[in-house]
């Protein structure tokens, strides 16, 4: 936890924002062909297309931005959905030219000036745990079950300090809270999300003892 935090931003995760996210396989299904059908259900949301944060996203009326590599995720069983509501700027301590720079300041202040959101900067990766450690709260609150699984991120999986990931599994669906790799521009920031994905984009989750095989497991659910 000593790697520093160049920036932070991040606008707290809601019950409700779980609930929409955790909801999004089964509610009537919206194909992907239907530009017309898609339009009116984001609209009914209260969603907007988003390009500045994270190419070919939605903001959703909860204020977070909504990753998708399908462009209907409504109803869509097979979809892989992440709602990132922090972003963080990590320092590279083995790369001179990030360590010693700040060319992405001003992408982190696009975050931090979003409705709702907060930033700070210089930041430190407990404040950045401090983020993930209360949206696990609401996440246990709504599916009423602690995580099955709690690790520190792999360094293989996001650059910076080693915050915590967090595993819930459904009956059909994964749900990870914690870093992930930034799918944004320019590709080195760290997002903090909630992914929902289905459970067989790997297999079995594996014992607690396999570090390497849960990073694989994570890794195999969180990016796109």
């Amino acid at each position: 936890m000593s790697v520093p935090v160049r920036a932070l931003a991040h606008r707290p995760l809601t019950p409700a924002a779980v609930a929409e996210l955790v909801a999004l396989p089964a509610v009537p299904p919206v194909p992907d062909d239907d530009g017309d059908a898609v339009d009116a259900e984001t609209d009914l949301r209260g969603w907007v297309r988003e390009e500045s944060l994270v190419c070919e996203s939605y903001r959703t009326g909860h204020g977070h931005v909504l990753c998708t590599d399908v462009v209907s995720p409504f109803g869509c069983q097979e979809a892989r959905t992440f709602l990132v509501f922090g972003e963080l700027y990590p320092v590279d301590p083995h790369d001179e030219d990030m360590a010693n720079g700040s060319w992405l300041h001003g992408l982190m202040d696009r975050w931090s000036e979003q409705p709702g959101w907060t930033g700070s900067r210089p930041s430190t990766a407990g404040a950045c745990e401090a983020v993930l450690t209360e949206a696990a709260r609401v996440v246990t609150e709504h599916l009423g079950t602690s995580p099955e699984r709690t690790a520190p991120a792999a360094d293989s999986l996001v650059t910076g300090p080693a915050l915590t990931h967090r595993v819930w599994r459904t009956a059909t669906h994964a749900l990870v809270l914690g870093p992930a790799p930034d799918n944004g521009p320019y590709g080195y920031l760290t997002h903090l999300q909630l992914s929902c994905s289905p459970l067989d984009c790997a297999p079995e989750l594996p014992p607690v003892e396999d570090e390497d095989g849960l990073a694989e497991w994570i890794a195999a659910h969180i990016d796109w």
